[in-house]
Order: C-alpha cells, then sequence, then structure tokens
C-alpha cells in the first residue's frame, strides 16, 4: 500500500433505530435522512468530519463501524485472514450505492472496508 488508507465512513446501529437517530440528530446537529426501504439513515459530513450512517440493528447488538476506504475489498480481506483476523461480512455490493466488508481483528473490534 502506497500511501495510508483513509477512514472514510462511519455507522452507528441499535435496535431502536428510531430511537438513535432522534439521540445522534438531537445531541449534535445531525440531520438524519432515511433511505427508503430500509432502517438506514444517511448522515451528511460536518466540516471537516467523515458522513456515516445510523442504522436498525434487528435483533443483533448494536455497534459502531468505522470504515477503511480501500482499492479491493477482497484483496484486504485476504491478507486479514492471513495475519489472524476474520471476515465478518464479506465482499457486498449495494446496487448504485456501495461495496463493503466487515472483518474482525484479532482482538475481536469489528471494522469495515469500502470500496474506493
Amino acid at each position: 500500500m502506497s500511501a495510508p488508507a483513509p477512514v472514510t465512513w462511519f455507522e452507528i446501529s441499535g435496535t431502536d433505530y428510531a430511537g438513535l437517530r432522534s439521540f445522534y440528530a438531537e445531541l449534535f446537529g445531525w440531520t438524519p435522512q432515511p433511505v427508503e426501504g430500509m432502517e438506514y439513515a444517511l448522515v451528511d459530513a460536518a466540516e471537516g468530519g467523515v458522513a456515516g450512517g445510523i442504522a436498525g440493528a434487528g435483533e443483533g447488538p448494536g455497534q459502531a463501524i468505522f470504515y477503511i476506504q480501500v482499492a479491493d475489498p477482497q484483496a484486504v480481506l485476504d491478507q486479514i485472514e492471513q495475519r489472524g483476523g476474520k471476515t465478518v461480512v464479506p465482499v457486498t455490493v449495494v446496487p448504485d450505492m456501495v461495496t463493503f466488508a466487515q472483518f474482525a481483528d484479532p482482538s475481536g473490534n469489528v471494522v469495515g472496508l469500502v470500496e474506493g
């Protein structure tokens, strides 16, 4: 890798999707924009900040994940596996939106990859 890979996205998820949207909107002045047909809202980046999303977690645990932009998520997942990490979400394409994956580092922290 020639240059450091930037953090370009974050996601905060939980079982109370509507409550999370309200919590962060009121606390930080964010204006989450719901995505039609999904329990997901986009959050614009504040000046100098990183954009992200707020999501429903269904029955799963809530979590906060940051995403690192890479050219080839699968190649990076392969390197992660070789270094003791594991794939949590394989490379996934959301048409006309994003290509992403998630992994757990050797300590169990879940981090995302986004194709860029």
